[in-house]
């Protein structure tokens, strides 16, 4: 048994190495090898670009945004240091530094995961629906993800709370975070504008309008349940008082601009 644990390959070449007599077993076949370790731990390899980094993120770029979820999500992003987010990880802090360029960089990928993430499991909500084309029914799933109504949602908005908080002071995070695209509010206003004119004789609402409103109103509900001011019946019904407005008056010809 103890030959058997002597036996090994060289860490550099992979070359097998002959069984130690006593002592320590060898780990380097040459001095060559040992030579292109010691310069391998001493100068690492540069992190690739984030353009030539593949699209889908490996499983360790993926284990390492999940510690910055989990660390932004109990304690704020003000204690997201590379140094914390390694421990979290659960792996070291050159391993961190090997996959992200730095601290920004690897903030920014993953608010990018996040969104992703959010992205595929809302799609998978959303096609789960009964009556999937019903726009009514869309606007509702919709809203529904920006409320806490499972662990992920609850993780989702305490992440982005703290992005939120942290690009007040931070004007690099604050360009990526607060850019000047809506995807959120321009998919409700698709929605809103494709209800009909309402038949109760109220004006037709302005379907951007109404997006901007519905969104932070709905995400600012959403941060009040994570505090335990309101709870999620609340503030559904909150939310149904206004859909059903919206939905008596109807869009009409409003202005969308």
């Amino acid at each position: 048994m103890r030959d058997e644990k002597q036996v090994s390959t060289c860490r550099v070449c992979r070359t097998p190495l002959a069984p130690a007599g006593r002592g320590r077993p060898p780990v380097y076949c040459s001095r060559g090898c040992q030579a292109r370790a010691y310069r391998r731990r001493k100068d690492p390899p540069e992190p690739a670009p984030e353009s030539a980094r593949p699209a889908v993120p490996s499983g360790r770029r993926r284990q390492i945004a999940e510690a910055v979820w989990r660390v932004a999500a109990e304690r704020g992003l003000h204690a997201a240091s590379m140094r914390e987010i390694a421990a979290e990880a659960g792996v070291s802090l050159r391993v961190v530094q090997y996959h992200f360029a730095g601290k920004h960089d690897l903030l920014v990928a993953a608010l990018r995961m996040l969104h992703e993430e959010s992205a595929r499991q809302a799609d998978a909500r959303v096609r789960a629906l009964r009556r999937p084309s019903d726009p009514r029914a869309l606007l509702r799933a919709v809203l529904d993800e920006f409320l806490p109504l499972d662990e992920w949602r609850r993780v989702a908005l305490r992440v982005h709370a703290a992005y939120y908080a942290r690009s007040l002071t931070d004007p690099a995070l604050a360009a990526v975070f607060l850019h000047d695209a809506q995807p959120l509010e321009d998919m409700v206003t698709a929605l809103l504008a494709r209800l009909p004119a309402g038949s109760a004789g109220l004006p037709p609402v302005d379907p951007r309008r109404e997006a901007d409103l519905l969104v932070s109103g709905v995400i600012g509900l959403g941060i009040d349940v994570l505090h335990g001011r309101r709870g999620v019946a609340d503030v559904r019904r909150t939310v149904d008082y206004h859909l059903e407005r919206i939905f008596a008056a109807g869009t009409g010809a409003a202005a969308t601009g």
